[in-house]
């Protein structure tokens, strides 16, 4: 079983052990209350594996296992033997880091909860993107839009709405995952710039 298989299942199962158990679940959740007040810091991570419904779950486990199988293969050619440990630190610490923008803007609301795995599938996402820009992501599974405008307009959409504050998706985390997500590839392998460019520059609308 690859590394990014065995995220999903466990995720699933944790998914699914905490909507029959509201406890745990609280337990789980981003709350930056009981992380700053009471030292709860895991919050940050182990929100990453509890979702709030089915559709959740799957809408985010589907981009993962495309997105999170890819680099998990090009991890195991540029880091021979250990590529999947490094999908598993990348996956990890992105969770971690994409929720720190949250902690500090939601520090004072004691009812504020955030959950999912949405900033470490966004830094998946945009991991791939910058190793294959030009191949299309499929929106529903119907719409083609190359990796590089989707991921300007998925950033630019993220943004507007983090400002704006509406509804319950924490758009921080979409956006501040595909930061990172793209920070720590052009770290690793910094060649990744140049064939980024090239391919943009080779694409043609028709």
């Amino acid at each position: 079983m690859t590394v990014t298989l065995a995220i999903i299942v466990i995720t699933g199962l944790v998914s699914f052990y905490a909507w029959r158990n509201d406890s745990f679940l609280d337990s789980m959740v981003l709350n930056p209350q009981k992380v700053l007040k009471r030292g709860q810091w895991y919050r940050l991570l182990t929100s990453g594996f509890v979702h709030a419904d089915m559709s959740h779950l799957l809408f985010n486990m589907f981009t993962l296992y495309f997105f999170g199988s890819l680099i998990e293969q090009v991890f195991s050619l540029l880091f021979e033997g250990a590529g999947p440990i490094y999908l598993l630190i990348f996956y990890l610490v992105a969770i971690v880091v994409s929720d720190i923008p949250t902690l500090i803007r939601q520090r004072n609301k004691s009812n504020y909860n955030s959950l999912g795995a949405s900033g470490g599938v966004s830094a998946l996402l945009f991991g791939a993107i910058m190793f294959q820009p030009t191949e299309k992501i499929y929106l529903m599974g119907i719409i083609g839009i190359p990796g590089f405008i989707f991921g300007a307009l998925y950033m630019g959409y993220s943004f507007y709405e983090s400002r704006q504050g509406r509804g319950t998706i924490n758009h921080d985390a979409h956006l501040y995952g595909a930061i990172f997500g793209i920070f720590v590839v052009v770290l690793l392998y910094p060649p990744v710039v140049g064939t980024f460019i090239q391919q943009i520059s080779n694409w043609k609308l028709f």
